[in-house]
């Protein structure tokens, strides 16, 4: 691990201004993330940005009915909460369905909504990598692929992003809030938050430099019965090959959410408008326009199978 210099930011305003002013900053809460990169030498930041003493750790109800969930709620602490269990099924259960216990008691919301691919080769500094040194290329694009991508991709990555929180925030149409170096704060749909990769994969989010998460905001629940299903090589600690967040409600439908496909929450409007027609349409629309690689191509059949498990799940 290389040398960094570390504060402790006292406000809000005060760490989004430390982080623009100090080259290479980051903020750092659970570090559940950042830390093993740091340890890896994936991220060097030159400066730590310690969050953790600003009170960002409530959990709302907002006026228009729904629930504000401040930056630094662990995730363990989110997925138990009463009205979240109760209103908000499908987010505790992603949550649930994630890491450890361990990791869950430490790791934050907005830690998890930024954290990074778990691609074996953004891991191997021996690999090139776009995401991690722009420009050299992407050694997955001919190496092994099973856990990457197969939609939203481009010629510069196949990268997946990991979080199963996230996808249920994607289905629940959650927002994003944020304060910038100025003060200036505003809200960014999710649906806009997580970036695809073009020909930027380095650049991940919507978040302008220093710019910090103060809480992530749902919208009044909307009832229905919520699934979340995660399919992995094994039973814990494991990410996704193919997960999905679901709400089917007698009067809307279904939506759709998509884990382990993308390099972000995958969710397309004509996969919930197919919803009426079955599981094998909505796979249909949710894949349309997939590009697999010979390793991962069996996504797509994994993808149609798991939506027919939730199918009947919520018929019985």
């Amino acid at each position: 691990m290389k040398a960094f210099t570390y504060e402790r930011a006292e406000s809000p305003a005060q760490a989004a201004a430390a982080a623009l002013s100090r080259p290479g900053a980051r903020f750092i809460a659970g570090g559940t993330n950042l830390l093993d990169l740091m340890k890896l030498q994936i991220e060097t930041p030159a400066h730590l940005i310690d969050v953790n003493r600003l009170e960002l750790d409530k959990i709302e109800a907002t006026n228009e009915g729904g629930l504000r969930i401040g930056a630094l709620v662990r995730n363990t602490d989110l997925a138990a909460d009463k009205r979240v269990r109760r209103d908000y099924a499908v987010l505790s259960r992603a949550l649930l369905a994630g890491a450890s216990g361990q990791l869950r008691n430490k790791a934050t919301t907005a830690g998890n909504l930024l954290q990074r691919t778990r691609c074996p080769y953004f891991y191997d500094t021996t690999k090139p990598c776009n995401k991690r040194k722009p420009g050299t290329g992407c050694a997955a694009m001919k190496g092994i692929s099973r856990n990457l991508a197969i939609m939203g991709t481009s010629d510069a990555c196949i990268a997946t992003h990991p979080s199963d929180m996230a996808v249920a925030m994607r289905l629940l149409d959650a927002t994003v809030d944020t304060v910038a170096p100025n003060g200036t704060k505003r809200s960014i749909p999710i649906a806009d938050f997580h970036r695809l990769p073009g020909d930027r994969p380095e650049v991940e989010s919507a978040l302008a430099p220093g710019e910090l998460i103060l809480s992530v905001t749902l919208p009044k629940p909307i009832g229905g019965t919520h699934i979340y299903r995660k399919v992995r090589d094994r039973a814990s600690y494991a990410f996704a090959l193919v997960s999905v967040a679901a709400v089917f409600t007698p009067d809307k439908g279904g939506r759709f959410a998509f884990g382990g496909l993308a390099p972000k929450p995958w969710r397309v409007n004509a996969a919930d408008t197919a919803a009426a027609q079955g599981a094998k349409a909505v796979a249909e629309a949710a894949l349309s326009g997939a590009k697999t690689t010979r390793d991962n191509a069996f996504k797509k059949d994994l993808t149609a199978r798991t939506l027919a498990s939730i199918f009947a799940e919520a018929r019985a």
